[in-house]
């Protein structure tokens, strides 16, 4: 995992902070708020980042990992109330900052600055994330998260505000999506703040909401491949039925194929150890065409729609269709 100290980093950086700037006049001309680069849009509202800190309910025994710390506004006020703080930052400029505001205070020995992007480094321990997020990783830090063990106990993470309306929808609504399914399959999310374009510099083109994300524990004995694989069908075309989306062109072919292989790989282990998890479906002689709509048909759902299925009704599908062999991963 790469690491850098503030010794170690100003060195490594020292040339390009004499490179003159050619902006304009102002707060602008500090290079530090050139963050084109990563996406990056600076929180400054105090205020604002009091409250993010504050929702976190932190203990003074708590580890904390804080993902994108920019300049290092929600840091310091982390840092407060944690036992430690490890800020995975991308931009080496920003991480910079975020040393240099603790150094020769106290809360240096708290701080450990992580450089690299969040989705490739090794995470470390953390009781609670704490994220002002790079919009362009949403969705692979909620899932990276939710797959982390041991489980933490709990994220307040900050997303453009149409990724978090989608995060916390619910069935029946027009947001509820293949997202929302699968983050509320392993998680209980709920919208805590409105972020107003104007607490950021340079201000982003849209607004922002903070979430709560807290792990159910212990999670649901799902495989995640095979939920998200059956959501990606039925969610593929949200104005069709289910029924519809299961029929469209390469459904079919790869459901035989998945169940073909499954067959398979469940004769080796019974033929290795003459025995089986699952009771194997092998005299079944239904085409897999008329597996899924015997299924659909009998849980109701040949003319439902994805909008209206909640988790228990994806659930008791998935069940179904694992019970005569079909897998979606």
């Amino acid at each position: 995992m790469p690491r850098a100290t503030s010794q170690k980093f100003s060195r490594a950086h020292e040339p390009s902070a004499k490179k003159k700037d050619n902006q304009a006049s102002g707060s602008m001309t500090n290079p530090i708020f050139n963050t084109a680069r990563f996406g990056q849009h600076i929180l400054k509202n105090p205020a604002t980042a009091q409250k993010i800190v504050d929702a976190a309910n932190l203990k003074p025994t708590d580890k904390v990992m804080e993902v994108g710390p920019g300049t290092g506004n929600l840091t310091v006020k982390i840092l407060e109330k944690a036992k430690h703080v490890t800020a995975i930052e991308m931009d080496p400029r920003m991480a910079a900052e975020v040393i240099k505001r603790v150094q020769g205070t106290p809360e240096q020995r708290k701080l450990e600055v992580v450089i690299g992007d969040f989705v490739k480094v090794d995470m470390p321990y953390f009781e609670v994330c704490i994220s002002n997020t790079p919009y362009q990783i949403s969705s692979p830090l909620v899932f990276r998260l939710l797959s982390h063990r041991p489980l933490f106990r709990v994220a307040i993470l900050m997303f453009q505000r149409e990724f978090a309306l989608r995060l916390v929808a619910r069935p029946g609504t027009s947001l509820w999506s293949r997202l929302s399914a699968n983050v509320q399959l392993y998680a209980k999310v709920d919208n805590i703040i409105n972020v107003s374009r104007n607490d950021f510099r340079p201000p982003p083109q849209v607004e922002s909401s903070v979430i709560r994300l807290v792990p159910i524990d212990p999670p649901p004995p799902v495989k995640f491949e095979e939920f998200d694989g059956m959501n990606r069908i039925i969610f593929s075309r949200p104005n069709k039925t289910v029924r519809g989306n299961f029929q469209a062109k390469g459904v079919m072919k790869m459901l035989e194929q998945n169940r073909s292989t499954w067959l398979s790989m469940q004769d080796m282990v019974r033929a290795i150890t003459s025995w089986s998890l699952v009771p194997l479906p092998v005299d079944d002689e239904r085409p897999v065409t008329k597996m899924v709509d015997d299924i659909l048909t009998e849980l109701g759902h040949t003319e439902s729609r994805a909008a209206k299925m909640d988790i228990d009704d994806l659930l008791k599908l998935l069940s179904a269709f694992h019970e005569v062999g079909i897998h979606f991963s």
